[in-house]
């Protein structure tokens, strides 16, 4: 009797088992998730004294990227990146020495330079909608546009050597969860900086600085730069809801 029962047994045991499974998986795509991790890549333009148009001189850029969540809709990020900017002030009027006293030193010359940056900072983000597949009571989405400020640092580099300086990124986004852990998304930003030194790349030639003998104060006539990245993530830190029933 015991050899007849044994199938039976059997049988019980893996029907237990699916009912099992079937829950912990949808409990396994209904968490939440406390960080992101991932990278990014896309295109970087600079405007100041060599250049004032928006994507003009385009170069590349790319770089990591961390999130922490703080809740469906706010999140802080961490970036590290690297990015190539370039310029040239052909068309518009740099004189070759704006504190000459001279005539020729009011005589025009033309500017390219050519540097690579080193970024990295924080910023806040918030979501417009609440981000998430788990719907649920909380009725998050799984698409969400998004604004960003922070603070930096930004360091230059190239012929003229090493310039430092803060920045300040300001910028839109928009991301989509594909999957309960992947995440795609593109964004916007404009990094404005506290230095006009960007765009010095020769020490023979920096005229690029305080172009026509106008000290800048502030945020007023300094270098700025952007990016537009496409990036992906990936959620790590698993954090379970509580059950509202």
């Amino acid at each position: 009797m015991a050899r007849k029962t044994q199938p039976a047994w059997i049988c019980t045991a893996v029907v237990l088992l699916l009912l099992l499974a079937c829950p912990l998986k949808a409990q396994e795509e209904d968490l939440e998730y406390q960080m992101e991790i991932g990278a990014g890549a896309g295109v970087s333009f600079y405007l100041g004294d060599a250049n004032s148009s928006p994507y003009a001189h385009m170069s590349g850029m790319g770089g990591f990227l961390v999130r922490r969540n703080l809740n469906p809709r706010m999140c802080v990020k961490g970036n590290l990146a690297l990015a190539h900017i370039s310029g040239n002030s052909e068309g518009r009027f740099i004189p070759v020495d704006a504190t000459s006293q001279s005539a020729e030193g009011g005589m025009p010359t033309t500017v390219d330079f050519s540097r690579n940056l080193l970024d990295f900072g924080a910023q806040f983000e918030m979501n417009f909608w609440g981000y998430g597949r788990n719907g649920g009571y909380k009725e998050n989405s799984p698409i969400t546009p998004y604004a960003l400020a922070g603070m930096g640092l930004t360091i230059a580099m190239g012929g003229a050597g090493t310039k430092g300086a803060l920045c300040l990124p300001i910028g839109v986004g928009v991301k989509y969860k594909v999957k309960p852990r992947w995440n795609i998304g593109l964004e916007w930003t404009m990094r404005f900086t506290t230095c006009d030194e960007l765009d010095v790349s020769k020490a023979e030639k920096n005229q690029l600085f305080q172009p026509y003998g106008v000290k800048s104060v502030g945020l007023k006539n300094k270098d700025c730069y952007s990016f537009t990245m496409l990036f992906v993530t990936y959620d790590i830190c698993p954090k379970y809801r509580k059950c509202n029933n």
